[in-house]
């Protein structure tokens, strides 16, 4: 099989779920991932991201910090409770060493002010879904 060689990759979906409590941010990184040939599923919130029991495999979850009700950071702790192993970038409106901390020590693979490039998010999600070989346009 060659899942993963030449043109072929190309066309392989690669889902992104992005759970954020602000629907202009959904649409955004919607938008932004759509450009990059991602396929977004968002959610306002932790409680319908972890209701949806028909969602894709994911290549990647983009976790917005701090979300009414179940945070982006329970939402992670929850989900490697039960072995989901499934990479997490992590977003936030409000700069906090402690909370980057607290998230790198949970295993996240990403962590970016909502200010951040969406240059600096795609490169990222390219690395960690192994599309950095079909991506056209600069490197960064």
């Amino acid at each position: 099989m060659m899942a993963r060689m030449g043109t072929e990759s190309s066309f392989e979906k690669v889902y992104i779920g992005v759970i954020d409590d602000d629907q202009s941010i959904c649409r955004s990184m919607s938008r932004l991932l759509r450009a990059a040939r991602f396929e977004p599923v968002t959610y306002l919130s932790a409680e319908s991201f972890l209701a949806d029991r028909s969602h894709p495999k994911f290549g990647c979850l983009v976790l917005d910090v701090r979300l009414k009700g179940i945070s982006g950071l329970e939402l992670r702790q929850r989900l490697s409770a039960v072995h989901d192993s499934t990479p997490v970038i992590f977003i936030t409106a409000h700069e906090d060493p402690a909370v980057r901390l607290q998230a790198e020590a949970l295993g996240c693979d990403g962590f970016f002010q909502k200010t951040a490039s969406g240059t600096d998010i795609l490169a990222r999600l390219r690395r960690i879904t192994g599309r950095e070989a079909t991506a056209s346009g600069g490197n960064t």
